[in-house]
């Protein structure tokens, strides 16, 4: 399926919040390391408050989209806008302003093993200045009744499960109230029984912020829960587009491989 593109254009170096057509906009992604080429003119549209999950297999480009779509790595070739911004003309200073919007979840959750979970959750509150400890600790306490884990606060990470941690790792991101949220292998090593817990909370997180995601993931039974759309990548492009059921009912036989 092709994608129709509405052209969006920013020639600032100022991060700004917008009512634009599409939260993010690809347009004609490259990336290669030496003959290795991962992405090859890729070209992705997400609405506000869309889900959209990515499919491929390993070595696919999964990874390099994402770290390209934040810049922790460079793309070759291709813009991409986020949240109103062409990111790739930003300087530093502008695109961490941009990435204060922008939630990460991580396969291992990153939480800091030193500190007690209320102080993980406190961390990205660091630098907000008309917050007083009463409201942090308020907004604390929200984060964690969120994903079902109130009494949580004085553990450390090395006293959760795999599943608690998932769960600290997504309140630790919701806290700032991003406007785009990155899952990358947001089940990877869980239950089966968890993970649907975990795909769950992404789907409420979508409606109680009106979150914009984007979820990386192998897991078939998190795609079904949590995608509005879905593409699947191979060989550095989109080969697949659609809904997941749509997917699922594709002539394609390597596309259908996916659900089977």
């Amino acid at each position: 399926m092709e994608h129709k593109q509405t052209d969006i254009s920013t020639d600032t170096d100022v991060p700004n919040k917008t009512e634009a057509a599409f939260i993010v906009e690809i347009k004609n992604l490259s990336k290669s390391f030496g003959e290795n080429h991962v992405l090859t003119d890729i070209s992705i549209n997400i609405k506000k408050g869309e889900n959209l999950v990515v499919l491929g297999k390993s070595g696919s480009g999964k990874s390099v989209l994402i770290k390209c779509l934040v810049r922790l790595m460079d793309a070759d070739k291709g813009s991409i806008h986020l949240l109103g911004n062409d990111i790739t003309h930003l300087k530093d200073g502008a695109l961490n302003e941009v990435r204060k919007n922008i939630g990460f979840l991580f396969q291992s959750a990153a939480l800091y093993d030193s500190m007690t979970v209320n102080e993980n959750l406190k961390f990205p509150l660091r630098d907000i200045k008309d917050k007083t400890n009463t409201e942090i600790d308020t907004l604390v306490k929200e984060s964690l009744e969120s994903v079902g884990l109130p009494d949580a606060g004085s553990l450390m990470p090395s006293e959760l499960s795999g599943g608690m941690r998932k769960r600290i790792g997504l309140a630790r991101t919701m806290i700032l109230k991003p406007e785009l949220m990155l899952y990358d292998e947001p089940t990877t090593g869980l239950d089966p029984i968890t993970s649907k817990e975990i795909s769950k909370l992404i789907l409420e997180v979508q409606k109680k912020l009106q979150t914009t995601s984007i979820i990386i993931t192998h897991d078939i039974e998190c795609a079904r829960i949590t995608a509005n759309r879905m593409i699947i990548i191979k060989d550095g492009v989109c080969a697949a587009e659609g809904t997941y059921k749509e997917l699922a009912q594709s002539e394609d036989e390597w596309v259908r491989s996916f659900f089977e």
